[in-house]
């Protein structure tokens, strides 16, 4: 029920979404909810072709993604709640989508934590307690910089940013806003030093792994960016373009180390969120919002495809278990390679037109060697990563499960996945020609044009040398496992935000509590006074309630008597 009205709600949006872009209509809608004194609590939709075009993709997925927990989550006792969860997810990313105003973003951009939070948990074990406590508290630091940013606007006689978003440029106090949202983006988006809670929300279930990694969660701070984007000023789009280099870098290097499956692909989309972000930095936020678009559809894929294959896999995630699923898993492997080749820019794939068109308006501009250099080996590594992981999972002979039972006999997970398909494989060309319709001719010289392509094939090589492994072989990256663990651990960077933010504040606590608390507090405190009140006083003799107190008593009373009457 939830997934055809989601994606009768799609086919609405997109209808709409090309009806305004084709007349370039943008729509502003004020709801009056009620007038205290002379201020008026307003809510407003902004209705244009961004707006639309994202919600319509959103819901198409969102309605693809109910459609496959139906048949994946079988047999859970709270598959109502979750695909209720699921639903107030979407919900929320409505909020923030159609929201000119930083109130009301605020309520999406915290109904996304806190039900984020309630999906990571969702599993109920403490590697998952564990994963959720650091996604919330990542997106909490964020939370509280809009949080500020709505404090700061109190000064500006409006929340509704869309007024203001030329002066923030100059003026020093509007400036302030814009640093609050480039910092709520970077954590909602997982750029650097915030990334170690991206592959740790890889606890929820696939479902929701491929919902959030595609199209809401992770996104909604790239789009806040694309919202804001005129209000930036230089310094910060140099500085939000070294962030994001870094990112991309630094998870595409990082992809090329690890051996489970779902945190390859989430360390992916991290990569492609730091190249949404450094071409937004770029100025180019039209770019950013196309690759977004086409991100989505080819994620979602990726991740329906690998929940479909662990699925099948007794839930084991290890992609050195894996091996000739193609002959086992023919459709879903399908799926897999062309979601994988649209991720590496394959031509003619939906993410060639994006991912191209970035990296040649990246090589137009005036920028130093840094960035260039950072470009190409992020695509590089992309291509390794996507390449080794179909080495491990597709090719060769059964790794380390003699005995595989896959089969594909679900058609609910495959006519789910179908129904992305055939927009994973169109969707780029399609948006290309309609949100650019006058051609741009960009002229670099031959050996800028035909680098991707060579840093794709050099990607290729080292991918299935770094990972090809036989009996008694020796895997070169153990020769080098100093290093190697750096680069797998994301840079130490879950260290860092879990033992290094928590480790000496419990450690002097635990300190205070054993010395103070439990040491001379409490023999200077309460509990010895207790004690030595209690030795000294005559009158606790009397409340023991001995039977012979009351005999000595009752003597002493006769004994007054007595002494009164004589």
């Amino acid at each position: 029920m939830y997934s055809v009205f989601l994606l009768f709600m799609s086919f609405f949006c997109l209808v709409n979404g090309l009806y305004f872009m084709s007349y370039d209509y943008s729509l502003m809608i004020e709801f009056n909810l009620f007038n205290f004194n002379s201020v008026s609590f307003v809510m407003v939709i902004l209705l244009d072709m961004m707006s639309l075009l994202f919600m319509s993709f959103v819901l198409f997925i969102s309605s693809m993604v109910i459609l496959y927990s139906e048949e994946y989550m079988m047999g859970d006792l709270n598959l109502n709640r979750f695909i209720l969860l699921v639903f107030m997810f979407v919900i929320s990313m409505m909020f923030l989508i159609v929201s000119p105003n930083l109130v009301s973003i605020l309520l999406g951009w915290d109904g996304l934590g806190l039900v984020s939070y309630c999906l990571v948990i969702y599993y109920q074990n403490v590697k998952s307690f564990n994963a959720g406590m650091l996604t919330i508290l990542s997106n909490r630091i964020g939370d509280v910089a809009l949080l500020m940013g709505i404090a700061w606007m109190l000064n500006f006689g409006s929340w509704n940013f869309i007024f203001y978003l030329e002066i923030m440029k100059d003026d020093f106090i509007m400036k302030m806003i814009s640093y609050l949202v480039v910092l709520a983006a970077m954590t909602k988006s997982a750029q650097m030093p915030f990334s170690s809670w991206l592959p740790a929300a890889m606890a929820a279930p696939t479902p929701v792994s491929s919902l959030v990694h595609s199209s809401t969660l992770v996104t909604a701070g790239v789009y806040l960016l694309i919202r804001f984007n005129y209000a930036f000023s230089s310094s910060l789009m140099y500085f939000l373009l070294f962030i994001s280099s870094m990112t991309m870098f630094m998870s595409g290097l990082g992809a090329n180390f690890e051996y489970d499956l779902k945190k390859i692909i989430a360390l992916s989309t991290l990569s492609q969120l730091g190249l949404m972000m450094s071409i937004l930095s770029l100025g180019s936020y039209k770019l950013a919002f196309f690759h977004l678009l086409t991100h989505a559809l080819f994620k979602a894929l990726l991740f329906m495809c690998a929940g479909n294959i662990i699925h099948n896999m007794n839930n084991c995630q290890d992609i050195r278990y894996m091996g000739s699923l193609i002959n086992s898993m023919p459709l879903t492997c399908t799926f897999f390679n062309i979601c994988n080749f649209s991720l590496c820019g394959l031509p003619f794939l939906s993410g060639f037109y994006s991912k191209d068109l970035i990296i040649e308006v990246m090589s137009m501009n005036y920028l130093n060697l840094y960035i260039y250099v950072v470009f190409y080996l992020s695509i590089g590594l992309t291509v390794c990563y996507s390449f080794r992981l179909m080495y491990y999972s597709l090719t060769g002979s059964f790794n380390f499960v003699a005995l595989n039972n896959l089969n594909e006999t679900s058609m609910i997970l495959l006519s789910s996945m179908g129904g992305l398909i055939f927009f994973v494989v169109i969707s780029g060309s399609m948006l290309m020609w309609l949100m650019f319709p006058s051609p741009v001719f960009i002229c670099l010289p031959i050996i800028f044009k035909l680098m991707a392509l060579f840093m794709i094939m050099l990607g290729i090589w080292i991918g299935y040398e770094l990972s090809k492994f036989k009996i008694s072989f020796s895997m070169k990256s153990m020769n080098y496992l100093t290093l190697t663990s750096f680069f797998a651990t994301m840079w130490n960077l879950p260290i860092i935000s879990t033992l290094g933010m928590n480790y000496y504040p419990l450690y002097v606590s635990s300190l205070l509590y054993k010395n103070l608390d439990q040491g001379w507090f409490e023999y200077y405190g309460g509990q010895n006074l207790k004690l030595f009140f209690r030795n000294i006083s005559l009158f606790q003799l009397l409340s023991l309630n001995h039977l012979k107190v009351y005999f000595i008593l009752f003597v002493i009373w006769i004994m007054f008597l007595i002494i009164n009457i004589f």
